[in-house]
Parts: C-alpha cells; sequence; structure tokens
C-alpha cells in the first residue's frame, strides 16, 4: 500500500443471500477499489441499497469480503484484523447500548476491552466524558438519554481506544439541526487535533460538503464517481441551480420542462438544476402561473453536491 494511504482497495465484492423461501442472490459491492488519503475525511454516498454499510462494515473488520483486496493502515482486513481493531473505531447512527448501563458504564467496559486498568482506564472515561459533554449525564440509565446524548455517547465510545481511523456511518441521523452541526463540529475538531483519518456515510449532502475532502458515489454496488467536492460538480454537471419558495403542488411538472435536468423539494423550497437560468427561469415562472402556483424569494447559484447526487442517482 502506498505510505500516503490510510485505506486502500482493489475490487472489493460482497454478495449475499437473502429471501425465505426461495433464495436469491444480491449484490452488495461489485469490483469497488479506492485509496484513501492518511489525514483527510473521506466520505461515501449513495442511495439506499448502494452498498455503503457493507463497504464501511469490510473495512471496519465487521464483514468478510467474498473477493478483492482491502487493507487499512497497511493490514489486511481479513490476515491482520486483530491488530486492525486496536488501531480503528466505529460509531454508527444507529448504535445502541443495553438500556440499564449508564455512559460511565459504558465507557468504562469498552476501555476494559482494550485493556486499560486502574487510574489509565478511568481517566480516560473521565476525560471523553468530558470532551463530549456527557459527564452531567454520566450516571443516567441509557434509556433516559436524548437522541443527541446517544450520539456522542457513541462517538465517545468510539475514541476509547484513541483511534488513527474513524468510521462513522450516519453520524448524525435523526438529530435535530442544532445538535448535528454540533456533532460535525466536533469531527472536524477531533480530525484537526488528532491528525486522524475518517472514513463517513451520510444522507445529507451539506454534512458531506462540509467535511469532506473527498467523496465517492456508489449506486448498486458500484463507484459512479469519485472527486472532491468542487471537483464533482463540475465534472457532473454544468448549467445552474434555480432555488425558490412555492406555494401550491403543481411545480412537479417543471422537471418535464425543456432544460430542466433535476428538481428537488424540501420544506416548500424547490431546487431546480438547469442547463441555462437565464433562459429556462422565464419558461418556468409561465409553467408555474399557470399551475397556479405562487413563487418568491428567487435565487440562482451554482448547482450543490446535492444536485450531484441527485444526478448519479438517477
Amino acid at each position: 500500500m502506498r505510505s500516503e494511504s490510510a485505506v486502500e482497495v482493489r475490487e472489493l465484492e460482497k454478495t449475499f443471500r437473502t429471501g425465505w423461501p426461495r433464495r436469491r442472490r444480491q449484490v452488495a459491492l461489485r469490483g469497488v477499489s479506492f485509496a484513501v488519503r492518511a489525514g483527510s475525511i473521506f466520505a461515501v454516498l449513495g442511495p439506499n441499497g448502494a452498498g455503503k454499510t457493507t463497504l464501511l462494515s469490510i473495512l471496519g473488520t465487521l464483514l468478510l469480503p467474498d473477493r478483492g483486496e482491502a487493507r487499512v493502515l497497511g493490514l489486511d482486513v481479513v490476515r491482520d484484523a486483530d491488530r486492525l481493531r486496536e488501531r480503528i473505531n466505529m460509531a454508527s447512527g444507529s448504535a445502541s447500548f443495553l438500556w440499564s448501563l449508564t455512559p460511565r458504564e459504558i465507557l468504562d467496559i469498552t476501555a476494559r476491552s482494550y485493556g486499560l486498568s486502574g487510574a489509565a482506564r478511568r481517566a480516560r472515561v473521565a476525560a471523553l466524558l468530558d470532551r463530549f459533554e456527557l459527564a452531567a449525564f454520566a450516571g443516567l440509565p441509557y434509556n433516559e438519554l436524548s437522541t443527541g446524548l446517544r450520539q456522542r455517547l457513541a462517538l465517545a465510545k468510539a475514541f476509547v481506544n484513541d483511534p488513527e481511523l474513524l468510521i462513522l456511518d450516519e453520524p448524525t441521523v435523526g438529530l435535530d439541526p442544532d445538535i448535528a452541526v454540533r456533532v460535525r463540529a466536533e469531527i472536524a475538531a477531533l480530525r484537526r487535533e488528532r491528525r486522524m483519518t475518517v472514513l463517513l456515510s451520510t444522507h445529507y449532502m451539506g454534512e458531506a460538503e462540509q467535511l469532506c475532502d473527498e467523496i465517492v458515489f456508489l449506486r448498486e454496488g458500484r463507484i459512479l464517481a469519485r472527486g472532491d467536492p468542487a471537483s464533482l460538480k463540475r465534472q457532473i454537471l454544468v448549467g445552474d441551480r434555480i432555488v425558490m419558495s412555492v406555494e401550491g403542488e403543481g411545480w412537479r411538472g417543471v422537471v418535464r420542462l425543456p432544460g430542466v435536468l433535476a428538481v428537488s423539494a424540501e420544506g416548500g423550497r424547490v431546487e431546480c438544476l438547469v442547463d441555462d437560468a437565464r433562459k429556462r427561469l422565464p419558461e418556468i415562472f409561465r409553467y408555474l402561473g399557470e399551475q397556479g402556483v405562487s413563487v418568491s424569494d428567487v435565487g440562482v447559484t451554482e448547482p450543490s453536491l446535492e444536485s450531484v447526487f441527485i444526478a448519479l442517482a438517477r
């Protein structure tokens, strides 16, 4: 593996057998190859079922690949799994713990599993409770913690062994926006302080654009595109992004207009990716007027990473 790479994957494949009573093959990864630069934040993006969690689970030594090779920190994820687990860690947005255990007990048990004992273990647990602002809740059972506190606990647990590489699977899923912002800031700060490598999967394109140095897009187990956020937008999207507030449902037909490449909506805001905003705006306004849709707060900007995701996921 190249010395500047923390992760190197070559022709990775994984297939599952699902269904009952008739079993069928479901291909999760198809010849996936890439490298991750040491000290970077690297995102794995794609729609549901694209293979993101399968890929991260293989790199985290939780699943065995069917074919191909993956090396993390210079170690083979199959042959060197035990040694590798001492140097990496994982956190998931869907993580859960025994409901009767407290944050202090969860971190203490985890520290014991990594061989920490006595004063060193107690000091590590106390430091993590402080760092992730959990000290005030250290004695509460897990089932009494809010979603945000549970997420911070999962992150704290992932730092018990001071990992060189951290794998985060949907770290902010289900969090309130203000809590999600704090979690992202914590991830960025920890990467800067410790110069660790972070592998991240997320459904939030703004999160990937804000945090990540490089991104790989998966669909149906294959890599469709790879690059930094700016280069991906240049490579894949040519055109403009029109954002507007709308009232009414008649906007959905906009996607059928000439020059409209993609349309998405969230909370009364509609985003249209078009080939030329100056040419297409009058046509869009005319169509929306005919459909009885009122429009306000219109803006034209460069395409977003979410526009890239929509274009690739189609």
